[in-house]
């Protein structure tokens, strides 16, 4: 760390101790307060020290030194940011008393000055430096962080600099035209389409040239994909002036013209993504994404850092410098979402670091309707990057210039760094939280302030006035031609029938379609040639023989391999093998969750560990295939994981990209995702997704909270073919649909419940040739003599074991069961054909293990309503499941009682 990072304020006795500790002996202080020490010239070298002190004109050196370390620490708190508001006041400030200094020291010449880099100087000329640069629009937080190089790259920096831009005339007339486009373009929605509502970014105007100057800036240092995520408020402005979107598509949305694609249900304006290639002031080619979201705030956050994470391994060979995501968030929603933390964990993790995102808070002082002081506990609403030891810089949203230069001061410490990165925007929102709410009714006095504020622009166009810039003079003819711009792409849109769609379906995606209800009747062919299925297994099952590992795992893998030998392949082993398979053919396999790599029942073992070591060992990457493997155990969260690999589904559709809760209940940690990405973005937004869950479930008497992964809750958002559902029964099924996931020409979320009993179940097992010489079956019939059946019970999953050996100690040849492997699309097709051969069936039930509130019964009864279906299973319950086991068996022998007595109860 910095010699000066852990002085007190105004307590400098620590380098006056230190100091007299050197005078007595220069090797008993650390190297770099001796270097410190050495280096400073005062003018006398010989002091007396026996009495333990030290003369005053050192004293105050150390100091003024002290003064310098309270203005990098707290300046901040008294800076000129907030363009609305009188600041809060902090004590103590920076008062020269509070340093042991006066107005008598003003004039003196300090060797201090070296310290700032600008050489001896004098009192008055060391404290102006420092108020310039940390004292005016902006404020800088930054000494919390840990390394030494950072603390020090960032002072030389900023202290350089002044934090004070020095724009050519060039670069100031690109400021002027991108402020003047963002405050005129929110002032033309604004007369032009009265009433409707557009979440202005009015008050913030000045993110818009900020935005640009990072993304010209990193185009000029290697960054080519820009990936951004904000909310609604400023997304338009953004979309057309940052994003090139054409102002006529934007008038023809105001307009409420229908979409071109009738099936596409469409969203909001203020919500859609976007994406587009630019080519830079620099002539350096750029993309840029804008990833849609929900009004959810916050929730677009893992999604942007997983697609960036799945342009940086896929398109870039794992080079973030050329990739950087880029957050725009509110202040109230920063401060009060709790996904921002959980993806602030993610940042530096090696399963989702992007190396760094900069993160924008466009901070209005207010949230819907709420007061600061009422929205968080914390100082500021950026305090959460602390956690991550991330700067942050809090500036003036009326200073442009000063906006701009952090930006690209941004840029550079991101690029250098690879750590996120924070710029506080201090502003305020002309309006209320819509254009037709009314902010007088809850912020009066701060609305008094609003309404006789200048704009950005006008107060620009007023700087460049004081300095004598020709740009002032150009400023008007700049907003004419822009507004006759605006004009000319409203009158197209008012002539356009239709609102433009933006297909997707390039760049990665060529090649996939938008799947129809056809697509749906069959499952494609996912065999296996038998000889590389073989060859794959033996490979996967040996463990290389230099290294030494743990008994019981090479016990697993010697089980596994007699696998091979017996013909009866486990779970584990059909699970891998899909993967494996698949990694043959060319596809990524990206998974992660909770405990993945060895799997929370201790069955996967993807990864094992060298015994007496950290050292790892992946098999499935070492089988020579073209794809990889890549397994990462998350941090503790669903919300930010789920969301981070929905995300890096979203720009990966060639590689099986898998979540797996740790136990199947926990996903309604990221409910929010599944509700508002998962099941509907294709409908909302026209984006297809090929993203995997995998979510244990089943009722063996664990209670509560692991027993149901909520089936019920994923079949009621099922419509319009939205996700698939499976809960399959068989190691080959589940390998089957997960190399279907790539094997179709469309992308769907696969939703997949898997099991814990059968994990190890001894009849759970499959036959090479259930690999090798089938495809995923979306029905599961019987093998029953469907002569003698007078019975037909629909079942899915584990309760299938349960019913068929409890048929054989019944002795019980009347009644055949079905197992619905697929549950949506649901397969009506194969249930006809199956149903066909029972010809003498009269009663048809449908057995589950859940209450009967929960589960697919209902789902399945309203499929299947002219069989009239007779329920068997738990009765309706609040709690999923019993946290008793004899009162879970009790109700296990009441299913099977009520399946197998004679007399069916309607």
């Amino acid at each position: 760390m910095d010699k000066f990072s852990y002085i007190g304020t105004s307590d400098v006795n620590a380098i006056e101790q230190l100091y007299v500790q050197y005078q007595k002996d220069n090797g008993s202080v650390d190297k770099t307060w001796q270097d410190f020490f050495k280096g400073f010239e005062f003018a006398q070298t010989n002091y007396d020290t026996s009495g333990g002190g030290i003369p005053e004109n050192v004293a105050k050196e150390f100091k003024v030194i002290g003064l310098i370390q309270g203005y990098r620490q707290r300046g901040h708190l008294f800076t000129k940011t907030n363009p609305v508001r009188q600041r809060r006041t902090y004590e103590p400030n920076l008062a020269l008393e509070n340093f042991g200094l006066s107005e008598k020291d003003l004039e003196t010449v300090f060797q201090a000055g070296n310290e700032i880099g600008i050489g001896n100087a004098k009192l008055k000329d060391i404290i102006a430096h420092l108020e310039q640069t940390y004292c005016q629009s902006i404020g800088a937080e930054y000494l919390y962080m840990r390394e030494p190089k950072v603390v020090k790259w960032l002072q030389e920096r900023m202290e350089k600099s002044k934090n004070t831009a020095s724009f050519s005339a060039a670069e100031k007339k690109t400021i002027l035209k991108k402020l003047t486009q963002a405050v005129v373009f929110e002032n033309y929605l604004h007369t032009k389409f009265v009433g409707q509502k557009r979440f202005s970014l009015e008050g913030g105007e000045s993110v818009i040239p900020a935005i640009n100057a990072l993304m010209e800036h990193g185009a000029n240092i290697g960054i080519e994909d820009y990936v951004i995520g904000m909310a609604h408020r400023g997304r338009l402005n953004v979309l057309t002036n940052i994003m090139n979107k054409t102002y006529k598509d934007v008038f023809t949305e105001f307009e409420g013209r229908p979409s071109e694609d009738s099936l596409f249900d469409g969203d909001v304006k203020y919500h859609m993504g976007y994406s587009s290639n630019q080519i830079s002031d620099g002539g350096k080619k750029t993309h840029m994404s804008l990833t849609p979201n929900p009004s959810h705030l916050e929730t677009v956050d893992p999604i942007v850092t997983g697609i960036a994470r799945a342009k940086i391994d896929n398109l870039h060979n794992g080079d973030n410098s050329k990739v950087c995501p880029v957050l725009i968030h509110g202040d109230a929603a920063i401060a009060g979402q709790g996904i921002v933390y959980e993806v602030l964990q993610m940042s530096q993790l090696d399963g989702y670091k992007t190396g760094g995102t900069v993160h924008f808070v466009v901070n209005n002082q207010v949230g819907f309707t709420t007061n600061f002081l009422d929205a968080r506990s914390s100082t500021y609403c950026t305090d959460v990057a602390k956690v991550v030891l991330s700067p942050v810089f809090h500036v003036n949203g009326d200073d442009v210039e000063a906006l701009c230069f952090i930006s690209k001061l941004a840029m550079d410490f991101r690029q250098t760094f690879h750590r996120d990165v924070f710029i506080d925007v201090l502003c305020y929102r002309k309006y209320g939280h819509n254009e037709g709410d009314e902010p007088r009714f809850t912020q009066p006095i701060l609305y008094k302030a609003i309404a006789s504020h200048p704009n950005p622009k006008d107060i620009y166009v007023k700087k460049l006035a004081a300095e004598n810039s020709e740009l002032a003079n150009e400023a008007k003819a700049i907003e004419t031609a822009f507004k006759a711009e605006l004009d000319t792409n409203l009158d197209e849109a008012k002539k356009t029938e239709k609102a433009k769609i933006t297909s997707f379906l390039e760049g990665n995606w060529k090649g996939l379609k938008m799947a129809s209800s056809k697509d749906f009747e069959s499952s494609p062919n996912t065999q296996v040639d038998k000889k590389l299925f073989l060859d794959i297994a033996k490979q996967i099952t040996e463990l290389p023989k230099d290294k030494k590992f743990f008994n019981k795992i090479q016990k697993l893998f010697d089980d596994r391999k007699a696998m091979i030998a017996n013909n009866n392949y486990d779970w584990a082993m059909g699970e891998l093998m899909a993967y494996a398979t698949l990694m043959k053919e060319g596809h990524d396999v990206r998974f992660s969750g909770q405990d993945v790599e060895r799997g929370t029942f201790s069955h996967r073992h993807a990864v094992v560990k060298i015994e007496d070591s950290e050292e790892e060992y992946t098999p499935l990457n070492n089988i020579g295939a073209n794809g990889t493997l890549d397994i990462y155990n998350s941090h503790l969260s669903e919300y930010g994981v789920l969301g981070f690999e929905y995300g890096y589904a979203m720009a990966a559709p060639n590689a099986l990209t898998i979540w797996e809760a740790q136990f199947g209940d926990f996903f309604n940690g990221a409910q929010i995702i599944i509700d508002q990405y998962l099941t509907s973005a294709e409908y909302k937004w026209r984006r297809m997704n090929g993203l995997v869950m995998l979510l244990p479930h089943g009722y063996e008497g664990q209670g509560p909270e692991h027993s149901s992964a909520r089936m019920e809750r994923f079949l009621q958002a099922c419509a319009e073919n939205n996700i698939q559902i499976v809960n399959t029964t068989t190691p080959a099924q589940q390998f089957h649909v997960l190399r279907r996931q790539l094997k179709r020409d469309f992308r769907k979320p696969l939703v997949c419940f898997t099991p814990k009993k059968l994990l190890r179940y001894p009849s759970c097992v499959s036959t090479l040739e259930d690999f090798t010489n089938k495809s995923f079956q979306e029905v599961l019939d019987d093998t029953a003599d469907a002569k003698k059946v007078t019975r037909v019970a629909f079942c899915s999953g584990k309760i299938y074991y349960d019913l068929i050996e409890r048929r054989e100690m019944e002795k019980a040849n009347d009644i055949a069961f079905i197992r619905l492997e697929q549950l949506y699309p649901f397969p009506q097709k194969q249930v006809d054909e199956i149903l066909a051969k029972y010809n003498k069936a009269k009663d048809f039930l449908f057995i589950q293990e859940e209450p009967e509130n929960m589960g697919p019964w209902r789902f399945v009864d309203q499929q299947l309503r002219k069989l009239n279906l007779t329920y068997a299973g738990r009765h309706e319950a609040a709690s999923p499941a019993t946290g008793f086991g004899k009162r879970h068996a009790i109700e296990n022998e009441e299913i099977m009682q009520s399946v197998f007595s004679k007399v069916l109860v309607k």
